[in-house]
């Protein structure tokens, strides 16, 4: 649960709220992850509170609503402390929505899976252009590195798509070679 520990690390540094934990998480990992869903981050506290990970005290707040300010506690910390010694392995192979297009595509045909990787390399392209842009400029260290790993994900995008050119036909022909394979089955079945 990455988000999880991540809200655990931004409590390491001190007491705060959602709004706060909030600003703090977006502003330290940049504009590559993408905004957190406020209705998520409360979720994750709840669970972290139900796990005794941290605490909540509610605040109130004269012109506002009451607040809750959570804080780490000595066993979120040690969860912290166990999830950061772990590497990180992926566990259950490798989930990507261009390979499922490649399965589409190549089904459908050569022209199909043409235009799936053409259209593919134009957005990794446009990726990359803009990735390069995010790159200049004054950016804390975490960001500057969040962006150069966006960077080697989108290169790496882009040598699957060339990969994928390269070996076109024999794409098709496995996926036509599937095709055939229950057929012949179904033939040899239905003579014995």
């Amino acid at each position: 649960m990455p988000i999880h520990h991540a809200v655990l690390a931004l409590l390491a540094g001190g007491p705060s709220y959602g709004y706060e934990l909030k600003t703090s998480f977006e502003e330290s990992i940049g504009p590559q992850w993408g905004a957190l869903n406020i209705g998520h981050l409360y979720q994750i506290l709840d669970r972290l509170v139900r796990d005794e990970l941290v605490t909540g005290k509610t605040v109130p707040q004269t012109d506002r609503p009451d607040k809750i300010v959570y804080r780490l506690t000595r066993k979120g910390r040690g969860e912290l402390e166990r999830w950061l010694g772990q590497p990180f392995v992926r566990q259950s192979g490798y989930r990507d929505d261009f390979f499922l297009k490649l399965l589409a595509a190549s089904r459908l045909g050569e022209e199909p899976l043409r235009d799936a990787l053409r259209v593919q390399r134009e957005a990794s392209l446009a990726e990359l252009a803009s990735l390069n842009e995010l790159r200049g400029g004054d950016r804390p260290p975490l960001v500057a590195l969040l962006v150069e790993a966006a960077l080697l994900h989108a290169q790496a995008n882009l040598r699957l798509v060339e990969l994928a050119e390269k070996q076109l036909p024999e794409l098709i022909d496995t996926v036509e070679g599937s095709k055939a394979q229950p057929a012949a089955a179904r033939k040899g079945r239905s003579a014995a």
